[in-house]
């Protein structure tokens, strides 16, 4: 630590408090942005204190059902030539930050820069990749969308639902990280050295591409969902119209047996030939009412 040209990193996996507060009496690290880390699911942000920086980010990890998204918090501590990050899970894995680090000795000794890139850099890749496997869940959703059967109704339902859940979940995560990176990159915080910031502006577009892509697809789950409840509206008022059509069609011989069925006499009464016209007279008011609804594609 009293070395200017070495680089420290802490690499801490859901550690005791005791261990936490071994490191943080060591690097001078604030009370408030070490009880953040004993308290999990803060927002992801970025403070400033007097001798460092402190980070929150979420790496996310997308399952195969469409309501399962898994996130693991980073806490990050950035001092001078040390870097200390505090993973609540094994959810992120940390050897692919390692190993970023050792293909690219000519970056690394940017020393803590190029490490926070490289964490950073590695985060919002996850955070791409979700977004893409989002994106394809939604194309999925509207191509069966038109194609559903009525059984199926409740099913499409609930998968809009879990896509809907999970799409706000990650939002929660990815827009925050906005604010973070382009904190990252003010000048009077000396963080980023000058070689770094094409790197570090590269993260920033990227955080700005998921950040964009992730509003619309929270659009495109809602217009999915609108448009399955007005789908089904549509089925529900052409059933009741092939319904009532189908009541019209009965309604005749209802009426006309009625009449028939009177205890007065009645033109054609106790003669088959009253028989037969009435029965005439429901066949023919039938077939007229069928083709015209038939036409009419009410039935």
């Amino acid at each position: 630590m009293q070395d200017p040209s070495a680089t420290v990193w802490f690499d801490l996996c859901s550690p005791p408090p005791e261990h936490l507060n071994v490191i943080s009496e060591e690097l001078g690290l604030h009370p408030l942005a070490v009880e953040d880390v004993l308290h999990p699911h803060q927002r992801p942000k970025l403070d400033v204190y007097e001798s460092h920086l402190f980070i929150v980010a979420y790496s996310a990890r997308l399952g195969h059902e469409p309501g399962d998204l898994d996130f693991c918090e980073l806490a990050i501590f950035v001092t001078r030539n040390a870097l200390v990050t505090v993973r609540s899970s094994e959810g992120f894995d940390i050897d692919q930050v390692a190993a970023q680090w050792d293909k690219s000795p000519g970056l690394a000794k940017h020393g803590v820069s190029y490490l926070l890139y490289t964490l950073l850099d590695r985060i919002v890749d996850g955070h791409y990749d979700i977004a893409q496997a989002l994106n394809d869940r939604v194309e999925a959703l509207e191509d069966v969308l038109f194609a559903d059967r009525p059984g199926n109704g409740r099913a499409l339902q609930r998968r809009v639902f879990d896509l809907r859940r999970t799409t706000v979940r990650f939002r929660r995560v990815v827009v925050p990280m906005r604010e973070v990176v382009n904190g990252l990159m003010r000048p009077d915080l000396r963080v980023v050295h000058a070689d770094m910031a094409p790197y570090y502006q590269d993260v920033y577009d990227h955080v700005l591409r998921v950040s964009e892509w992730t509003e619309s697809l929270r659009e495109l789950v809602g217009n999915v969902h609108e448009t399955h409840l007005n789908l089904q509206g549509y089925h529900m008022n052409d059933i009741m119209k092939r319904v009532t059509s189908w009541a019209a069609i009965i309604a005749v011989p209802t009426m006309i047996t009625g009449f028939y069925g009177q205890n007065i006499p009645y033109p054609g009464f106790a003669h088959a030939a009253g028989f037969w016209t009435s029965t005439l007279l429901i066949l023919f008011a039938s077939a007229i009412l069928y083709v015209v609804f038939r036409l009419k594609d009410w039935i």
